[in-house]
């Protein structure tokens, strides 16, 4: 059986530590919530008390974290991944982050003789657990080749985008697209509502119709039934959205689409949504009733 390590074991850690433990891995895992710690330890796997103690453990250890400053941290930082006496040579990062900051973290760590992976998902902790997820990976193709026993076991949907930072630029124009596709069901799904529409008809009536796009499969039903039990939460999103801007305002292109979406999260958050599963961006739409 095949140790590799866990850091980071919130919605989608969790998702991914079951893919591996399902697929014969043994899974070694920190997070600084005890709580998660705990549940890997019910799932099958065993927690430790840092990243440098799961970083010695093994040869691979892959990172499910929330944004790219915290990624340095437990790579660099103290009782970090770099502290452990035999630092493992593989490290696939699961977050989306900055692009930029992370092919510079890849390239410190290739001088380590370290390959780090940005191998961002696209789909929620639902869609990693039913191996509907998607890899978007870049970083030296030699290391992503040895680590494909590893996303193969999480998906069968698996791309190589190039060198360090592309996966990360991919998970940022593909979350562009999602997140619009669901900000556009949330406000039709309000408009039908408005026009006296049956919504549980009107939304199956959505997914035969050239409107159709696959977030009414995913967050369609939630939407109608109030169900914002966290896969995705609006608070990331809303992290990602920024980070889109930011690039965008480098590349010297207005996204005015995008710029509307920031403004719909940041107003869906002040009103306390934001730990809610993205589905919830239609409490936003409701809110903005002009009666």
């Amino acid at each position: 059986m095949s140790k590799i390590g866990l850091i980071g074991i919130g919605l989608v850690g969790t998702a991914i530590a079951e893919c591996l433990l399902a697929g014969e891995f043994d899974v070694v895992g920190f997070d600084i919530d005890s709580a998660r710690c705990m549940h890997l330890e019910e799932l099958g796997g065993k927690a430790l008390s840092s990243p440098a103690q799961v970083a010695q453990e093994v040869g691979r250890v892959v990172l499910s974290l929330p944004e790219t400053d915290i990624v340095r941290q437990v790579v660099e930082g103290p009782a970090g991944i770099l502290e452990a006496k035999t630092p493992p040579k593989y490290i696939i990062d699961t977050t989306t982050g900055d692009p930029e900051e992370t092919a510079a973290l890849a390239q410190r760590l290739a001088e380590r003789e370290i390959h780090l992976l940005d191998s961002t998902i696209s789909g929620s902790s639902r869609q990693v657990r039913n191996k509907e997820a998607v890899f978007m990976v870049g970083g030296n193709k030699a290391a992503f080749e040895t680590c494909m026993d590893i996303f193969q076991t999480i998906t069968e949907k698996v791309f190589y985008l190039g060198a360090s930072g592309s996966g990360s630029k991919a998970k940022l124009a593909g979350n562009l697209i999602l997140g619009l596709n669901r900000l556009a069901l949330a406000e039709g799904l309000v408009f039908a509502g408005k026009l006296g529409l049956e919504l549980e008809t009107f939304l199956e009536l959505l997914k035969v119709t050239p409107a159709y796009s696959a977030v009414m499969d995913t967050k369609g039903k939630k939407m109608l039934n109030d169900d914002f039990t966290a896969e995705s939460r609006i608070r990331q999103h809303h992290k990602d959205v920024s980070l889109i801007l930011k690039y965008a305002e480098m590349a010297g292109q207005e996204l005015p689409l995008s710029k509307a979406h920031l403004d719909v999260l940041k107003k869906a958050i002040e009103a306390g949504d934001g730990e809610l599963d993205n589905a919830a961006i239609i409490r936003e739409i409701r809110r903005r009733n002009r009666n």
